[in-house]
């Protein structure tokens, strides 16, 4: 009966040996974003009637978006495909990503990591869903800043551009409080630091809010800018019961 020969281990394996190892991840990776598009494709009025939902509560009386070249429908079903399978194969590829790097970590930072990673996946979403839910306060702001004289004719691949990467932008920054306490569990800062930083941190927070905010409207801001503030402070509540 052959014996099946173990796996080497992370300090045995050489340089070569992690390449192909990190090839077969992103093989994997890349095939699941490939089977999840072509479910986007597939999916893709009922994906798309859910990206324009805010734009429809905005504008109730009618909410078509129009195309105005011929291959504008073709490239947002692309759009929409490539958008869906990021989305709905992350879990595969960061699983990939957990186990290539995991054979590398020592015991304590595995047993850190996973909140991190969890807790990074959590709030990446809730920022994606806040700004889903927002969406339709800034699109009715942009519409009063106009006036009434103009008539909204919107093209489906820019408002796909402006809400994924609203949604996006709002997902990146709602990671602010997992490098903050990051920071602090690497000692680069202390709690007591960051809390005799609060005020320019305020500042700063206003500052990038204004900054991600693509609409630019005050309540997009607003409502990018107070959970970020609570972050920071629940960043430094965080690092003060850890005793950092």
């Amino acid at each position: 009966m052959l014996r099946r020969e173990p796996k080497p281990s992370p300090e045995s394996m050489t340089l070569a040996g992690h390449l192909v190892e990190l090839r077969q991840r992103v093989i994997v990776a890349v095939l699941a974003i490939s089977v999840m598009a072509l479910v986007g494709w597939f999916l893709y009025p009922q994906i798309l009637n859910l990206l324009k939902r805010p734009y429809c509560l905005a504008y109730p009386n009618h909410c078509d978006l129009y195309v105005t070249a011929p291959l504008d429908g073709l490239a947002l079903r692309f759009k929409i495909a490539g958008f869906s399978g990021l989305v709905l194969a992350s879990p595969v590829v960061l699983w990939e990503l957990w186990r290539f790097i995991t054979p590398g970590l020592k015991p304590t930072e595995k047993r850190y990591a996973i909140p991190f990673i969890v807790s990074s996946i959590v709030l990446f979403l809730a920022g994606a869903a806040l700004a889903y839910f927002s969406f339709e306060h800034a699109l009715i702001f942009l519409k009063d800043i106009g006036g009434p004289s103009l008539i909204t004719i919107y093209n489906p691949n820019q408002y796909l551009s402006l809400i994924i990467l609203v949604m996006v932008l709002f997902g990146v920054t709602f990671e602010f409080p997992v490098l903050l306490v990051a920071l602090e569990f690497a000692r680069v800062v202390t709690s007591r630091q960051l809390l005799g930083w609060w005020r320019w941190a305020v500042i700063a927070i206003a500052v990038v809010a204004a900054v991600f905010t693509p609409s630019g409207d005050p309540i997009s801001m607003l409502v990018m800018m107070v959970p970020l503030v609570f972050f920071y402070f629940a960043a430094i509540a965080i690092g003060r019961i850890a005793g950092r």
